[in-house]
Formats: C-alpha cells, structure tokens, sequence
C-alpha cells in the first residue's frame, strides 16, 4: 500500500480516472500501460481498481494514481465518488460499438459535474483500433466530437499496444505543463500552498495500490 510518505519523495501526485462503458477495454489499456500485459480472460471490474504509475516527467518525479472504474449501471453511485479532485481522465470507447460511443455524453456529463478538478484535462479514447473491420465509430465523427466538447482524441489498441503508451502519455504531459505552469507564476510561498492542495490530490485513503502514429484532437 502506497503511504503518505512515500508521495512526499515525490514532486507531483495526479489523479486520474479512466471511465467508461463495460467491455470497452478499460482495464487492458491500463495492463497495457503499466504492466505491458494483455489478459484475454480480463473480467469487467467490480467497483474501482487503483493502479500506481511512477514516471519521469522535464525531470519532475511524478506519481499517477489511476482509477479503473466499473462501467456497470449498479456501481456508478460508488464510482462517480471517486471523480472527485481528479487532475485527468480518459473517456473510453469501443470503435465496434456504437452504444459505446453514444454513451460518451453522459460519462462526459458524470466527470463535469462530480468535481473533478477546475483544470482537468479529458482524453477521448477509441479503443480496439485491430478491429477495423468491424468498425461501427468512423475517427471522424470522434475527432469532431472531441474538438466540439474541449477535448484530446486518439485511436488505441489494448491489443495490439497501439498508441497506449502515447496516450497516457500524452495527457499525463500536458497535465504536467498545465498544473506546473500555473506553479510558475507565484511565488515560492504560494505556490508551496498550491502543490498541495491542487497538485498533492489524492488522500492516504486512496491509495491502496503501487506500483507514434495518432490522431489528437487538442
């Protein structure tokens, strides 16, 4: 279990959550991207899973807590709890499931009004881009949807790892040069403040675990 002292070695903690309907492969987009794993035999996640990714980021240590949530109806009310203070997201959806897709304006909906951070970054993801053949979400109407909403774009393969690791990433960086910019223009006393109250998010409670070919719509 991660401890409060463990995050004090390191110079930013991010939340993120990853959200999205059961089945579109949130939690092998995350075995990809931590473990470098893929489970053929993954089961839909029960609740929240915690996974810890420690990162070097313009030589800045960096911790990303990342909440893999359930996509089933019957945990939602435990799930949205957990969107709170979060600094990034990542809105999946499966590029052969259409419902998938048209269910992205309410996971939207749920991270905007469930208090995730004033200056959240939120990545559309389209996850298992090897299916090409049964595509049922054209990268053209997700790229217009995600410029239309404020939001990152790129196509993935869990799979096949296929733009995983960029995506991650991709949002963890401009996390970073958001938050670290904002850190910047104060001064020493004020900014020691903001790290830890908009940067430090998570609580001791939280954390229970440790650990270029794309299209961007930003």
């Amino acid at each position: 279990m991660a401890t409060v002292e463990d995050e004090s070695s390191y110079d930013y903690v991010f939340k993120l959550v990853v959200v999205g309907d059961s089945g579109v492969g949130k939690t092998n987009l995350l075995g990809r991207f931590v473990h470098d794993t893929f489970d053929f035999a993954s089961k839909s996640t029960i609740g929240l899973d915690l996974t810890i990714k420690n990162m070097i980021v313009k030589d800045k240590r960096v911790r990303a807590q990342i909440w893999d949530t359930a996509g089933q109806e019957r945990y939602r009310s435990i799930t949205k709890r957990y969107y709170r203070g979060s600094v990034g997201a990542l809105l999946v959806y499966d590029i052969t499931k259409r419902d998938s897709f048209s269910g992205i304006s309410r996971w939207l909906n749920e991270l905007r009004i469930n208090e995730a951070h004033p200056d959240s970054i939120i990545m559309l993801i389209g996850n298992k881009s090897d299916l090409e053949k049964d595509r049922a979400v054209t990268q053209e109407e997700a790229m217009d949807y995600a410029k239309k909403n404020g939001l990152m774009f790129m196509e993935t393969s869990a799979l096949d790892n296929v733009n995983v690791e960029t995506a991650f990433e991709t949002l963890i960086y401009n996390i970073f040069d958001k938050l670290s910019g904002k850190l910047t223009t104060m001064d020493d006393k004020r900014a020691e403040i903001m790290r830890g109250q908009a940067i430090q998010l998570s609580t001791p409670a939280d954390n229970n675990g440790d650990n270029k070919s794309s299209s961007c719509a930003c």
